[in-house]
C-alpha cells in the first residue's frame, strides 16, 4: 500500500477508542493485512497490542465469520511462547484483535543484524518457536504463516509466536488481501500450499525449516524476480544444505534442515513436536562438540522412496502360453492354467476296440490325467511360492521399541520404516512404537515399508492460567485441552471484578488427564457492608467501629451548644450499604462556642455574680489578703475580655 494510505490509516485511528474500551496509541508495525498499534485497555488499565485489519476486510461477511472463529481458536492457546489473544471485536466494520504487548524486536531484526548465526544459537532461537507450534498442533491448530516477522523477542529474551489462525482467516476468502499475504510470505510457503492450498502440521514444519536455514545462512533458500518464481522453486527444487553457503556447518545440521523442508510432506517430521525432538538431538550433538555424527545424520537424512509396480514379473512367456498373471488388491492369486483338452481327447477308431485295447486306453488316459494333475499342482505350487513365499515376508514385532531400534530391526528383515503418526498411550513409553501398519505378523512385500505410530506417552495437559478470565473464557480454555469445569462457587472479592475467576484448583501448571475437572471460584464483586449509625457516640468509639467494618473515616469538627465535645454530631452516610475502603464522613462536636468574659471589676459582689452567671460562667469568690468588708470586686480571673468556654469558673477577688 502507498504511504498516503498508510498515513490515512494512522490518522483515522490515532486517539480513537475502539469498542468503548481500547484507546489507540502509536503505531508499532504494519503488515500486508493489518496494522499493529500500542493501545490502552481502559477497563483493565494495561498496555496491549491492538492488531487492526485493513479497511475493507470488515465488509466481507465470510471473512468476518472466519476471523472470529480463528481468533477464538487462537485465544484457546495458553503457552509461554505464544502471544496471548485477549479479545476480538468489530467497531463499525473495523475488525481488531487485542493481544499481549511484547516490547522488544522481531526475529527479522536478529537475522538482519546478526546472521549468519552459529548453529547452536540458531537452534536455541528455533526451539521456543517449535514449542509454541507443538502446543498449537496438539490443539489441532495450524499456523500457516511462520516467518521471522511473526516471531517476537521480548526485552528479557523470551521468544513468542504471533498471528495464529490469521493466515487461514485471510486465505480462505476471496479478498485481495490474500495477494498481499502471498507476497509477504511466499519465501516460507510449503509446496502443498502453493499447489493445492492444503495445510497441516507438516506445512508449519516446512516453514520452520526455512526459518532455520535463514538463521544459519542469512539468506532465503529460493529467490526469484517475482513471487510466482519463488513459489515455483518451492514446488520443484529442494532446499540446499546450509553448508553450501556457510562451510563448517555439521552434516547432521544440514540433514535436519533438509528433512524439515522435504518437498514431499510425508518425508517431513509429523509435527512440530517431532521436529523439536530432532532439534534437541542436534543441539546435544553440537554441545558435545561433534563435527559429525554418522548415526544422527543417517537418522535425519531423507529416505529414498522405492516405488514398486504391482505386476513386477512378466517376461513375455506367460502371455505367449495362455497364462493370466495379475496381483489383485485383496492379494488373491489367480493360478496360471493351460487347457489340457487335447491331451484328454480319445483317439478315433473305425471298429469297436477289443477289451484289452480298451483297458490299455483307459490306463493310458489315467496316466495322462495323472501327469496333467501333477503338472497343474507344480504350476500352482510354483505360482504360490513366487507370489507368496518369494515376494512376501511377515511384519516383525516392532512395538515398544524406539523408532531407531524399530528401523534397525526392520532393515534386518529387508524392510524400511516411516513415521506415519503420533498418538497418546497410557501403556507405551513416550518415543516408542505403539503400533505398526501392517500389524506384527501380517504379510508384507519384501522391501516394503512399515508405517510406525509413535507414542507421545500418556495424554496429559497442564492447567492454564485462568485467574482473571470470565467464566465462559475459562471454560473455553479448559475445553481446548480436553479438561472440564468442575464445581463452580461464587464468593466476594475486593480485587477481582464481578464474573471473573478468583482462584481455581488444581493450581496453574498442574498436570491432568483428559476429562479431569478444574474447580472455579467466581467473583461476586466486592462484599456490601451495612453502614452503622454512630451519631451521638464518642468519636473514638465511632472511628474504631467504622474502621473495623472496613471503611475509611473522614472527620470535621465544629462547635455545638448541645452535643458534648468529642461526640459525633452527624454522619454521612448514616445508613444503607457501602464497600470496603469507601469513606464515611463524621462531624464531631467541639462543644459550645467560646464567650467573652464580662468586666466585673469595681462591681458589688452580688452584681458581679449575676453578670457572670448570666453570661454562662460559674463564679468563685476569694477575699483579698487585706479584706476591708466592702464586698467590691478588686480583680477577676480570667480577665475581662478574654474568651472562655461557657461553664468556665471565673474567680473574683473582693475587698
Amino acid at each position: 500500500m502507498t504511504d498516503d494510505v498508510d498515513t490515512q490509516v494512522g490518522d483515522r485511528l490515532a486517539g480513537r477508542v475502539l469498542d468503548g474500551r481500547y484507546r489507540v496509541g502509536s503505531r508499532v508495525a504494519k503488515g500486508g493485512m493489518a496494522t499493529v498499534y500500542e493501545a490502552l485497555d481502559m477497563r483493565l488499565d494495561r498496555i496491549i497490542a491492538l492488531k487492526v485489519m485493513h479497511l475493507g476486510l470488515g465488509d466481507d461477511a465470510e471473512f468476518g465469520r472466519r476471523f472470529v472463529a480463528e481468533a477464538r481458536a487462537a485465544a484457546k492457546l495458553s503457552h509461554p511462547n505464544v502471544v496471548a489473544v485477549f479479545d476480538q471485536g468489530d467497531d463499525n466494520g473495523t475488525l481488531f484483535l487485542a493481544m499481549e504487548y511484547v516490547p522488544g524486536r522481531t526475529l527479522r531484526d536478529v537475522i538482519r543484524q546478526q546472521s549468519p548465526l552459529p548453529p547452536a544459537r540458531a537452534l536455541n532461537l528455533l526451539a521456543p518457536v517449535l514449542s509454541a507450534l507443538s502446543a498449537a498442533h496438539d490443539a489441532g491448530i495450524v499456523h500457516r504463516d511462520i516467518k521471522p516477522e511473526n516471531v517476537l523477542i521480548s526485552n528479557d529474551g523470551t521468544v513468542k509466536v504471533a498471528d495464529f489462525g490469521l493466515a487461514r482467516a485471510v486465505t480462505t476468502t476471496g479478498n485481495t488481501a490474500t495477494q498481499g499475504l502471498l507476497m509477504g510470505t511466499v519465501s516460507y510457503l510449503a509446496p502443498e500450499l502453493v499447489t493445492d492450498g492444503s495445510a497441516d502440521a507438516r506445512s508449519d514444519v516446512y516453514s520452520a525449516g526455512i526459518l532455520l536455514y535463514e538463521l544459519l545462512t542469512g539468506s532465503k533458500p529460493h529467490s526469484g524476480d517475482t513471487p510466482i518464481q519463488v513459489a515455483y522453486a518451492h514446488v520443484h527444487a529442494d532446499v540446499p544444505p546450509p553448508s553450501q553457503l556457510v562451510p563448517g556447518i555439521p552434516p547432521y545440521v544440514d540433514a535436519l534442515v533438509q528433512r524439515a523442508t522435504a518437498r514431499d510432506r510425508d518425508l517431513r517430521p509429523a509435527d512440530a513436536r517431532v521436529f523439536s525432538r530432532q532439534v534437541h538431538r542436534v543441539r546435544s550433538a553440537i554441545e558435545e562438540g561433534l563435527p559429525d555424527d554418522p548415526e544422527l545424520t543417517g537418522d535425519l537424512t531423507i529416505p529414498i522412496k522405492q516405488i514398486r509396480e504391482e505386476n513386477e514379473y512378466d517376461d513375455g512367456y506367460a502371455r505367449g502360453h495362455g497364462y493370466v498373471e495379475q496381483q489383485p488388491r485383496n492379494d488373491t492369486i489367480v493360478v496360471p492354467f493351460e487347457p489340457q483338452s487335447s491331451l484328454l481327447r480319445p483317439a478315433a477308431s473305425a471298429a469297436p476296440p477289443r477289451p484289452v485295447v480298451r483297458q490299455q486306453q483307459r490306463r493310458g488316459r489315467g496316466l495322462i490325467a495323472l501327469f496333467a494333475v501333477l503338472a497343474l499342482a507344480i504350476g500352482v505350487g510354483s505360482a504360490a511360492w513366487f507370489y507368496g513365499v518369494h515376494r512376501y515376508t511377515s511384519t516383525p514385532l516392532l512395538v515398544n521399541m524406539t523408532a531407531a531400534q524399530a528401523s534397525t530391526k526392520a532393515t534386518e528383515a529387508g524392510l524400511t520404516t516411516t513415521l506415519a503418526n503420533q498418538d497418546f498411550s497410557e501403556t507405551v513409553a513416550k518415543g516408542d512404537v505403539m503400533k505398526t501398519d501392517p500389524e506384527p505378523g501380517a504379510r508384507i512385500r519384501k522391501n516394503g515399508e512399515v508405517a510406525l505410530t509413535i507414542s507421545k506417552g500418556p495424554e496429559r495437559y497442564r492447567v492454564p492460567q485462568l485467574a482473571g478470565l470470565d467464566e465462559e473464557a475459562a471454560r473455553r480454555a479448559l475445553e481446548s485441552i480436553k479438561l472440564v469445569v468442575g464445581q463452580v462457587s461464587q464468593s466476594y472479592s475486593e480485587t477481582v471484578p464481578t464474573g471473573r475467576v478468583i482462584v481455581f484448583s488444581p493450581r496453574f501448571d498442574s498436570v491432568m488427564k483428559p476429562g479431569d475437572a478444574v474447580n472455579l471460584a467466581i467473583s461476586k464483586g466486592q462484599k456490601p457492608i451495612a453502614v452503622p449509625d454512630l451519631t451521638g457516640k464518642p468519636v473514638r468509639e465511632a472511628t474504631r467501629t467504622l474502621k473495623k467494618a472496613g471503611f475509611t473515616v473522614g472527620r470535621t469538627d465544629q462547635f455545638d451548644e448541645k452535643v458534648p465535645e468529642g461526640w459525633v454530631i452527624s454522619q454521612t452516610p448514616n445508613n444503607g450499604t457501602l464497600f470496603a475502603k469507601d469513606k464515611i464522613q463524621l462531624v464531631v462536636s467541639k462543644g459550645p462556642a467560646l464567650r467573652e468574659v464580662p468586666n466585673v471589676r469595681s462591681k458589688k459582689l452580688a452584681e458581679a455574680q449575676k453578670i457572670l452567671t448570666d453570661a454562662g460562667f460559674k463564679v468563685k469568690v476569694e477575699k483579698a489578703p487585706f479584706n476591708l468588708g466592702l464586698n467590691l470586686v478588686a480583680g477577676q480571673n480570667p480577665a475581662a475580655g478574654q474568651k472562655a468556654k461557657p461553664g468556665t469558673t471565673v474567680i473574683v477577688t473582693v475587698l
